[in-house]
């Protein structure tokens, strides 16, 4: 009670519960839209890409390192980093195609 007389006394308008509701849910829609679509639209892409992997092609990990796919499995990738070095990765760590990521690093 004291504190409705407070915002009385200050002159500021009471308010309703439903206007309350409309902030809320305008909020989670400008959150959904901006936040949540893109990032998912980004992962699509991403597991798009890894299907799509082919021997000899340049790319890189999440780990930063550049390599030529030379074997694919099911879950893991055979990379070449050096003349005769090969490393076994998990496909989830194959992040970007190398010619991609020189061209978006480019653009900046």
């Amino acid at each position: 009670m004291y504190a409705m007389t407070l915002l009385q006394a200050a002159g500021m308008p009471q308010q309703n519960g439903s206007m309350m509701w409309i902030m809320l849910i305008a909020m989670f829609a400008i959150m959904y839209f901006f936040m949540i679509r893109p990032q998912q639209k980004k992962q699509k892409e991403l597991n798009n890409f890894r299907k799509t992997l082919q021997l000899n092609q340049r790319v890189i990990t999440a780990g930063g390192i550049y390599g030529t796919v030379k074997e694919i499995s099911d879950t893991e990738v055979v990379l070449e980093i050096a003349q005769n070095v090969r490393i076994h990765i998990d496909k989830n760590s194959v992040f970007a195609a190398a010619a991609d990521a020189n061209q978006s690093q480019a653009g900046k």
